[in-house]
């Protein structure tokens, strides 16, 4: 199997999630800043692997797999780091909101692609905002709730929480009305697939 540039992006992308989490807890004044720093770079080589691909045509079948996984992975990481860094309830609910809908969504279109009708739940403009928000709200979100540096010692920490926290609330949001779409666009199939089930049932 040969390795493009985008795949050895999307590696690099994963192999920065445990450099993450050891920055996260190590016991400095600036890991906040590190902590930022890093998922802002997994960020841009999310765009860049899409960027490379699309522009060279290096598309594969193991970096179609491998980019949302990573993707999920980093986003998961954080939002594990920040509700530590935070334990709120409704952090914990926000996170639990996020990733819960990547369960759902990616097992969604797992299914959909088994019956050959994966086009009916791609990516929506939705996504792409919620995407937006979700990445804004976690840089946000890491660089102001890190354990080893309070409120107090960070330059804009508290303002810059408050706008991450506003806005993992608007992803969280905006993700439940993505997964709504999702079903909505799936629902004509799974009907027509319980349907087929019965009357094989019936017929047996």
């Amino acid at each position: 199997m040969k390795l493009t540039i985008p795949t050895w992006l999307t590696l690099l992308r994963i192999m920065m999630i445990p450099v993450l989490v050891l920055v996260f807890y190590l016991p400095y004044a600036w890991t906040n800043f590190a902590s930022a720093a890093i998922f802002g770079l997994a960020a841009i080589t999310d765009w860049l692997d899409g960027w490379v691909a699309r522009r060279y045509e290096q598309h594969s079948a193991f970096g179609a797999f491998l980019d949302p996984v990573a993707d999920k992975l980093m986003v998961a990481v954080a939002l594990f780091l920040i509700v530590q860094g935070h334990p709120t309830p409704w952090m914990a609910f926000w996170a639990a909101v996020i990733v819960g809908r990547e369960i759902a969504v990616s097992a969604l279109r797992e299914w959909m692609a088994e019956i050959g009708q994966r086009a009916k739940v791609r990516v929506a403009m939705i996504g792409k905002v919620k995407t937006t928000a979700q990445m804004v709200a976690l840089l946000c979100l890491l660089y102001s709730v890190s354990p080893n540096t309070p409120f107090t010692d960070i330059w804009m920490g508290e303002p810059v929480f408050h706008i991450g926290d506003w806005m993992l609330a608007i992803a969280a949001l905006l993700t439940l009305v993505s997964a709504l779409q999702y079903l909505r666009a799936a629902w004509p199939s799974l009907r027509e697939d319980e349907k087929a089930g019965r009357n094989g049932a019936v017929k047996k």
